[in-house]
């Protein structure tokens, strides 16, 4: 089959895991034996990034279009962002969505076309994968006035608390009249699924979890160090919890903390935790650098105080046989729900009682990293994804009664 998937970000443009799983689909389609296009709008990235992106050639076979605009250049995305609409990408993206595909998945859409770009696509059948909350928040991830988990819609005076332009699209029907283009929302977790139904009239959503992109050779006794050492993987950001669980460890220095990742608040706690030596920061990795961490790892620990869609960070963890704890946050648990691989904590007594558990007890982390890997194994590795990934296309096309390339 033919497949385009259309996203903001893409690799190496790109700050989270939506765009590494984007390329981690692309590349397991590849294999496949389907050709497979990615169109993504390269001045997003420039909008927001501090430096140059590290561009290194691919020969993985998926075929990248990167939209830079030579006039608009980063006022391409915010014009997207305030009409809700592609803009000025609208010539290049209708040149490149009339092509013969089978398939078009669109992703985070929320700088490359907004919903305006759902109506673009003309394949048999097009999906888009819920990767955040988007839809039904202007923030992506509710997270409200910059501060807190969102308990109420306030989105006009969030976003212009959190300095976000608000955008009066919003209030139109916009959303709605596009997304009668789409055959299919696909829904990482339980949770996200029950939130747009919120929506009201949608396609159909489906649940269908993401996979880890890692495939390790297990040593096991890769866990077995002198000193206990908790992992935390993701942006370094107040939404992420982050603070919270450095301020935890300021009173247990006999465990070590790893934090990998980079965000607006790495600098400031950088500086704040230097004198804490049991505490690094080791700013953004490559997947093959996080490979050992994960596996030395006594476990992976998620914060998270917004409500997450479905941390592919935890399923990195469970493909290495490390487990997780993680905060009662949105789609957060489900994967510790459904393979008993980690522990859920819902105060800071409980991280606290979960971090001691795990670090006093060997034979506890091993019964939870065993369960974790056999989850992984069953429920989130790549194969498994895409035989219900394909599936699910075949019974849409079959139900629509059209045919698709093999």
């Amino acid at each position: 089959m033919r497949f385009c998937m259309v996203t903001t970000f893409y690799p190496p443009y790109h700050f989270g895991g939506d765009a590494t799983f984007v390329q981690a689909l692309a590349r397991a389609l590849v294999w496949e034996g389907h050709h497979v296009e990615v169109v993504h709008c390269e001045d997003a990235y420039r909008l927001r990034a501090r430096e140059q992106a590290a561009v290194q050639a691919e020969h993985d076979g998926v075929v990248v279009h990167r939209l830079r605009n030579p006039f608009f250049g980063k006022l391409s995305p915010l014009i997207t962002q305030q009409t809700g609409k592609p803009g000025v990408k609208t010539a290049q993206l209708r040149t490149l969505l009339k092509r013969e595909f089978d398939v078009v998945n669109f992703h985070n859409i929320s700088l490359i076309g907004g919903p305006g770009v759902l109506r673009m696509s003309r394949a048999p059948v097009t999906l888009y994968t819920l990767h955040e909350h988007w839809l039904l928040c202007p923030m992506h991830i509710f997270w409200k006035n910059d501060q807190r988990a969102c308990d109420s819609p306030q989105c006009i005076r969030c976003c212009l608390r959190s300095k976000v332009p608000p955008q009066i699209w919003r209030y139109t029907r916009l959303i709605e009249r596009s997304l009668t283009n789409v055959d299919g929302l696909l829904a990482p977790s339980e949770y996200t699924a029950e939130r747009h139904k919120a929506l009201g009239r949608t396609p159909p959503i489906h649940v269908l979890p993401t996979f880890s992109r890692f495939a390790p050779q297990l040593n096991g006794n890769a866990n077995l160090q002198e000193r206990v050492c908790f992992l935390y993987v993701g942006r370094v950001t107040a939404s992420k919890g982050i603070a919270i669980l450095l301020k935890e460890f300021t009173g247990i220095s006999e465990y070590d903390l790893v934090v990998v990742g980079g965000g607006d608040l790495l600098p400031t706690l950088q500086r704040q935790y230097a004198e804490h030596r049991h505490i690094q920061f080791l700013g953004p990795l490559s997947q093959e650098q996080l490979g050992p961490l994960y596996q030395k790892a006594t476990a992976l620990v998620l914060p998270s105080l917004a409500p997450e869609v479905f941390p592919l960070t935890v399923l990195e963890a469970f493909a290495h046989g490390t487990p997780a704890i993680v905060h009662n946050a949105g789609g957060s648990r489900e994967a510790i729900d459904k393979t008993g691989g980690g522990l859920v904590y819902h105060s800071r007594e409980e991280l606290h009682h979960a971090l001691t558990m795990l670090a006093n007890d060997p034979r506890l982390r091993e019964t939870l990293g065993q369960r974790a890997r056999a989850g992984y194994t069953q429920f989130y590795s790549q194969a498994t994804y895409v035989e219900r990934y394909l599936n699910l296309i075949q019974a849409i096309a079959k139900e629509k009664g059209v045919t698709l390339r093999q």
